[in-house]
This record gives structure tokens, C-alpha cells and sequence, in this order.
């Protein structure tokens, strides 16, 4: 828990720029002080380039800023946590764990871990939130919406379900899209084609797309799933606007996949998006906040 630690209001007026900030956990230290009694009376301070003190909290008054919470044997690297709020100030809140076969949520009402139930017996591919709920998509396809609240699970399925692998991609808090990649034998990247849709909140349905304005999306990869609009991204970077790239690609090089694509192949159905060949972009993993694009004619 962080805190701050003004002075009493007389000693406030006298003093009102002084504060101690700082974050009250157990002392486990070699060096560990023994707190004299009353020990709900005492504090002891560590500020950076000073010897420890203890304060007297009688003398205090005590403003919570937050709190911290950490996870026993979490490996961010396997795992998907989310974090949801349910107020503004964040006291209260839903955490949902994406952990092997199973999904697991804490509530701050409770504290403890429980299991989401009514989920599909696979593994979890995908987990984000959009307006206030979390959205899972599952191995095979299967994708569900879970209320925070009551934790229960619906399913929302495409009109037309796929054998795919599904990737879920908010656009801010204005939309959420679900794009489906069918991946052809032999694992060919630039041979994948793509489904995307829109979800319709109100109807409870994905709706096809076939123009993404000028959004782009960049799916899997060290970031993630981001969507940005293509004014943001640098010029002469080669990426325009209603096109996906996929971050995973071999050797860092991907092609951008636009709908209607004509692959020269008369049996071919146009209504996919298909990789574009007449360029190919190069990304540069720099900085974790960083994301760099470069183009090459082939």
C-alpha cells in the first residue's frame, strides 16, 4: 500500500510542503529495527540517501494513494492477466488470469481466486476488455464474452464460425474486432487469408467488415494485438491505412494484407483479405515501447 504522510493540521499550516511518501510493508531486512509500543504508532521511513527513522504516526495524517498487488509464481511470459475496474477510483476491481487450460478471476470483494466457469475446455488464445467487460477467444475458434460482476460466460460465436486462429483487436472503447486467420497447409505466411468483423453490442453479433478505414492493425508479436491509425505511423514507412499486419512473420519481414487482394489465381475467392506481395515491411524490435517500420520492393 503507497501512502502519504502530511503533518497534523496545526503542524500542516506551519509546514505545508512537507510530505513523506512512501509504501508500508513487512520489514524482512537484516538490519530490521524493533518498533517500540504501541507498534499502529510507529513507522519506520527509508528515504533514499538517509539512514531509516521511525516516525511517530500519532503526529500524522494518513491519505491511502493505492495499492500494489503482486502475484505468487506468475511467469508474464506464459500468462495473460487482466485488469478491469469497476469504479472510477479503482478500489474496486475484477482481475481475470489466462493460466493453461483454465481462467481464473479475483475480485476485490473477495480476494481470492476462483474459476471462471461456462468457458470452453481449451486453451485461451486471446484476452482483452472493451467497455466495462472482458472478451476471451479459445483454441478452435470459440470466442466469449464474460460479464465482470457475476462472472458468467456467453458465447459469441461468428454467424459462420471458421476453423481458425482468432485474434481480438480493440479500437479504442469505440469498437472491437475479431479477426480469423485460416492458415493453409504447409504454413505458408504470405498464403494466409482473413476474416474480419465488428461487434454490434446491442444485437449481440459479429458483423463482417471489409473496410477499416484508416486504421491499421498489428496482430501477435512481442506487443501484442494494436490497432493505431495510419496517420500516426511515420512517413514513407510503406503502411497505409485499411491493412493488418502480422508481427511474427519470418525473420521479422511480413507483408500488409488488404481486402479483395487479386492473387492471380481465378479459383481464388476475393472476399478475404489477402497479403499484398508488392512490398514487404521489416520490423525492428528496438525499445519495448518502440516500434519500428521499414519497406523493401521485391
Amino acid at each position: 500500500m503507497s501512502y502519504e504522510y502530511p503533518s497534523t493540521p496545526d503542524a500542516a499550516a506551519a509546514s505545508p510542503s512537507e510530505f513523506f511518501v512512501g509504501g508500508i510493508n513487512r520489514d524482512s531486512s537484516e538490519d530490521r529495527m524493533e518498533l517500540p509500543s504501541p507498534l499502529e504508532c510507529s513507522l519506520k521511513l527509508k528515504i533514499p540517501g538517509s539512514v531509516p527513522t521511525l516516525m511517530n504516526m500519532l503526529d500524522c495524517q494518513i491519505l491511502p494513494l493505492g495499492f500494489q498487488y503482486r502475484i505468487i509464481g506468475w511467469d508474464p511470459e506464459e500468462q495473460t492477466t487482466v485488469f478491469l475496474p469497476l469504479n472510477k477510483d479503482g478500489r474496486e476491481f475484477v482481475v481475470l488470469l489466462n493460466y493453461s487450460y483454465l481462467l481464473l478471476a479475483l475480485t476485490s470483494a473477495e480476494m481470492r481466486w476462483k474459476l471462471v466457469m461456462d468457458v470452453p475446455n481449451t486453451s485461451c488464445t486471446e484476452l482483452v476488455t472493451f467497455r466495462g467487460r472482458f472478451y476471451a477467444a479459445f483454441l478452435h475458434g470459440e470466442v466469449c464474452v464474460i460479464d465482470p460482476c457475476s462472472l458468467e460466460a456467453a458465447s459469441l460465436m461468428p454467424s459462420e464460425p471458421l476453423c481458425s486462429s482468432n485474434y481480438l483487436i480493440p479500437s479504442g472503447n469505440d469498437e472491437l474486432f475479431l479477426v480469423e486467420v485460416i492458415v493453409p497447409m504447409g504454413l505458408t505466411f504470405n498464403r494466409f487469408k482473413c476474416r474480419v468483423s465488428r461487434l454490434d453490442e446491442k444485437a449481440g453479433k459479429w458483423v463482417v467488415v471489409r473496410d477499416l478505414g484508416d486504421r491499421v492493425f498489428f496482430i501477435g508479436g512481442q506487443f501484442g494485438n494494436v490497432c493505431c491509425s495510419s496517420k500516426e505511423l511515420p512517413d514513407g514507412c510503406g503502411v497505409s491505412g485499411n491493412s493488418i499486419l502480422f508481427t511474427f512473420g519470418p525473420r521479422n519481414v511480413t507483408c500488409t494484407y488488404k481486402y479483395g487482394v487479386h492473387t492471380g489465381n481465378e479459383e481464388d475467392d476475393l472476399n478475404w483479405w489477402r497479403c499484398v506481395s508488392e512490398n514487404r515491411v521489416t520490423i525492428f524490435y528496438i525499445k519495448p515501447e518502440n516500434l519500428t517500420l521499414d519497406t523493401e520492393d521485391i
